[in-house]
């Protein structure tokens, strides 16, 4: 339900300084005009063409609220290369309940977040260990899909705030569909995601919004108005005439 929403809303309070690269990204442009987006759902989708401007987007999102740029928890502090944008600074978040958990979660930079829990845990002795929280098992001795899987089935609990930059880029279509498994379950248990992808499986998550990045701003859509429903449908439908248009 909306009340029980962690972020609300996500208002262009400022804009980004002239000059900027952010004031020539159509999402950012579109905020610059519509001053903000309003969030209904637990579960909320950015989905787009590369270059967007969904991923900065959720970013900024994620630096406001006080999670670390490249990921994790809001208590990781680590920093490898200082690459995000200022956005976070131009936007303000209209905030709800507070959240007892959180994480940012993004792809690219999933390896400096597995690196620094594994720091964490040879610097500080102690009893418990910090990657018991994750399962128990170092995310560097897991493939890749199944870190992020033991990420969130063992990290991620009740009445979170849970910001995910394509979660699908390691994980197969089955394993995309454990993970709505997951997250419909902490839907369930009053969590919030927002969600940037390109996966039209995970798009199908019931109970859900989407907001479509283009040149001509955010829309919010329909899933099968998407983009990415309609490209892989057509493609599933008729490869060969797909193929035969693309490589002729």
């Amino acid at each position: 339900m909306f009340s029980q929403l962690f972020i609300r809303r996500i208002t262009m309070e400022t804009e980004p300084e002239h000059g900027s690269y952010l004031r020539e990204i159509p999402a950012i442009s579109h905020l610059m005009k519509d001053k903000f987006i309003e969030l209904t759902k637990n579960i909320t989708f950015f989905v787009g063409e590369n270059g967007s401007g969904k991923s900065t987007l959720l970013e900024a999102i994620a630096v406001n609220f006080g999670f670390n740029a490249e990921g994790g928890s809001r208590n990781f502090v680590f920093s490898t290369n200082s690459t995000h944008s200022d956005l976070y600074k131009n936007i303000r978040l209209g905030k709800g309940l507070r959240p007892k958990d959180g994480f940012f979660l993004r792809a690219e930079s999933f390896y400096n977040a597995a690196s620094y829990i594994d720091e964490l845990d040879r610097e500080v002795k102690s009893f418990h260990k910090l990657i018991d929280s994750y399962g128990g098992v170092s995310l560097h001795n897991q493939s890749h899909g199944e870190s992020f899987l033991a990420l969130v089935q063992n990290r991620f609990g009740r009445n979170g705030l849970y910001i995910l930059d394509e979660p699908e880029a390691a994980l197969s279509p089955m394993r995309i569909m454990t993970l709505m498994v997951e997250i419909d379950r902490l839907r369930k248990a009053g969590s919030q995601f927002i969600i940037a992808t390109h996966s039209p499986i995970l798009l199908t998550m019931p109970d859900s919004e989407i907001f479509e990045f283009s040149q001509e701003g955010i829309s919010k859509v329909g899933y099968k108005d998407t983009e990415h429903y309609q490209i892989t449908r057509n493609f599933l439908e008729n490869p060969e005439k797909m193929l035969k248009y693309l490589l002729d």
